[in-house]
């Protein structure tokens, strides 16, 4: 181990210190996210000036943050099966009404879907807006070698079909899917839990004893795991450093600046949709302001993280814990929010690249004929796009075959790929936030004291404080 990379490891060490001694001292969540944020950008900045992109170094001091970092998303991941689960079953056992389940499945999916169709009419604005194309492009040997992998996997992307992802959504075994096992397990997971529920509530009345057990026993597991939830939440400030200092770190400035006009078009096109979802949030009466201030940890971990999925858990305690939605429509939104109707990754990006690609076969991407279908391909093609690493790049394979569109190209974008991923993620985990405070404003299921209410969530301590 080199001086270093000790010398490296010892000031990361001082930072996740001093977030300890913030947490110790009770200041704000979201204050220590923040500071983990601002923290990690500074560090992974001075790394890549006193060492250089691409330094062994860095790489090395990459692969010990990685404990931190990529640890806490392990550990959210852990939690995500057991959360989903107990979460809808108690929903609906306190629930005990179908015709509530279908509107909040509805509403929620209806969302997702009617989102992901405006972000990809924002994406292809954007790309006519900064002239984007993908004419006149060189490729490099890491460009073209990733353009063979795409090409290698365009025939899976050609073989799904809607109806084939809505069978995979059904969990033929849920203990497989409880393993993570399929790219839809999440959904599957969802779709037994609530199975499991609806059985139960099936028995209420012909034998309320088994009922009631049942009941004590799902609220007894729903509290142990909600109690875990919140000691891996309370992890990060740490995580959030780690990976944002990790990414910082390992940018190449050359590379951004080569495709300078890509990112600031996608980044264009994600905060516009940020700002759609704002004002969907004001036109069912809400104060978007608040809303911001509340969901800004959990879009800073998904920033930095690039895991809608692994947001899931965090996702759900921003809703039920800070904008008043109830559990079960608070995790239905997070778990459909991660696998289908992604505004940033199944939306914004694939229209964009499809719009670039476009001319180099002599297509005109800004005529009817070829705007329409591909918002109609893109809204379709969102639904099963997993919420983790290359869900985006799936997307992507999707719509450009559809199309008809070469998908080698889409490897000139590897570069930046990381950088333009941050942003997608964080509109996506929006979006399913977005989703899911919208149906419960519509149903009158909000809890307006939740929402108007200043405090937050306190970790620390299991209440809220000022």
């Amino acid at each position: 181990m080199s001086i270093q990379l000790i010398l490296n490891l010892a000031i990361a060490l001082a930072v996740c210190a001093l977030l300890y001694v913030f947490q110790q001292r009770h200041v704000s969540f979201t204050k220590r996210v923040f500071s983990g944020l601002g923290l990690g950008v500074v560090l992974g900045a001075a790394f890549q000036a006193v060492y250089g992109n691409g330094s062994p170094v860095i790489a090395a001091t990459g692969e010990y943050l990685n404990v931190i970092g990529e640890g806490y998303v392990k550990l959210l991941q852990m939690i995500i099966v057991p959360l989903i689960m107990v979460s809808i079953i108690q929903a609906i056992l306190k629930l005990r009404d179908a015709t509530a389940l279908g509107k909040i499945s509805a509403l929620t999916i209806g969302t997702l879907m009617a989102t992901t169709a405006v972000a990809a009419a924002i994406g292809i604005l954007m790309a006519k807006l900064y002239g984007l194309t993908a004419v006149g492009l060189t490729s490099t040997a890491a460009e073209v070698a990733r353009g063979q992998y795409l090409e290698g996997k365009l025939s899976a992307a050609q073989q799904l079909s809607l109806p084939n992802t809505i069978l995979s959504f059904l969990p033929e075994n849920p203990f497989l899917d409880m393993t993570g096992a399929r790219k839809t397990s999440t959904i599957a997971v969802v779709l037994f839990s609530i199975f499991l529920g609806v059985s139960a509530t099936g028995i209420a009345a012909k034998k309320p004893d088994v009922f009631e057990s049942f009941s004590r026993f799902v609220h007894v597991a729903h509290v142990i795991v909600m109690r875990m939830v919140t000691l891996v939440l309370r992890l990060t400030p740490f995580g959030v450093f780690a990976l944002i200092t990790k990414v910082v770190a390992s940018s190449s400035l050359q590379d951004i600046l080569h495709l300078l006009g890509f990112v600031l078009a996608s980044y264009s096109a994600l905060v516009t949709m940020f700002c759609v979802h704002l004002l969907l949030i004001a036109a069912v009466g809400l104060n978007p302001g608040r809303y911001v201030k509340k969901v800004f940890p959990v879009l800073a971990f998904a920033f930095t993280s690039r895991t809608s999925a692994g947001a899931i858990p965090m996702n759900v305690q921003t809703q039920t814990g800070r904008l008043g939605t109830p559990e079960g429509i608070a995790n239905f939104a997070a778990s459909f929010g991660s696998m289908m109707g992604q505004n940033g990754c199944a939306g914004i990006y694939p229209a964009m690249l499809a719009v670039m690609i476009a001319p180099t076969v002599g297509i005109d991407p800004y005529t009817a004929g070829f705007i329409l279908p591909l918002i109609g391909i893109v809204t379709i093609g969102s639904v099963g796009v997993a919420g983790v690493g290359g869900g985006a790049t799936f997307a992507a394979l999707i719509v450009l075959s559809a199309m008809n569109l070469p998908v080698a190209l889409a490897g000139l974008l590897i570069s930046i790929e990381p950088l333009i991923d941050m942003g997608r993620t964080a509109l996506n985990v929006n979006g399913s936030i977005t989703a899911g405070t919208i149906a419960s404003r519509v149903l009158g299921q909000t809890d307006m004291q939740v929402f108007n209410n200043d405090a937050e969530i306190n970790l620390d301590g299991d209440q809220l404080v000022a």
